[in-house]
């Protein structure tokens, strides 16, 4: 059964992202570029991502005139694009684009996921559509010791503590890592 994942970083006030939507803060902290092993989920067969998070990994890693780095991230793997714009597809990706609700397309993305999870990458609005929809599974947040101020939130929605149970808290390196499974009614 296709299991739904958010796994992200925050700043310790709880943005993913600064005013500008972009994560330099997060590649500042100490080991940020290099991030540890346990601060990455690794089994997943399908990866999504609002466009926000899409255009700023293009822009930042100049993906479109070094379509490799691709791969350093996404690997094979297909990514669904939260979209109602055209955008670049680096050459060589799998990037299907999505416009209209969560729930329309998840029978698309659990086709392409198989028998595998799926890492919603972000935004922080995007998970919490997936949450809405009563398929995310798992929040893991890798919290970093920056306080941004303002940003794009961490998930904007409100859920209550008889809906998430702790599984992990622990430090890695300069992050705090803190896994919840989410219990849907």
């Amino acid at each position: 059964m296709t299991r739904f994942f958010f796994d992200t970083a925050t700043s310790l006030d709880g943005f993913i992202a600064d005013d500008a939507d972009s994560l330099a803060w997060l590649f500042a902290v100490p080991d940020g570029e290099s991030p540890a092993d346990e601060l990455l989920p690794h089994d997943h067969a399908v990866l999504v991502e609002g466009s926000t998070t899409y255009e700023w990994l293009v822009r930042e890693s100049d993906i479109l005139t070094h379509p490799e780095k691709w791969q350093e991230f996404h690997g094979d793997r297909p990514v669904f694009v939260f979209t109602t714009r055209q955008l670049p597809v680096p050459a060589g990706a799998d990037v299907r684009f999505v416009s209209g609700s969560v729930a329309e397309a998840l029978p698309r993305i659990r086709e392409a996921a198989g028998d595998g999870d799926v890492w919603v990458v972000g935004g922080g609005d995007l998970a919490g559509q997936f949450f809405d929809a009563g398929v995310l599974t798992r929040i893991a947040i890798s919290i970093a010791p920056v306080a941004l101020g303002s940003g794009a939130p961490l998930l904007p929605r409100r859920i209550e503590s008889d809906r998430l149970t702790l599984v992990e808290a622990k430090a890695v390196g300069q992050f705090a890592r803190v896994v919840f499974d989410v219990r849907m009614t």
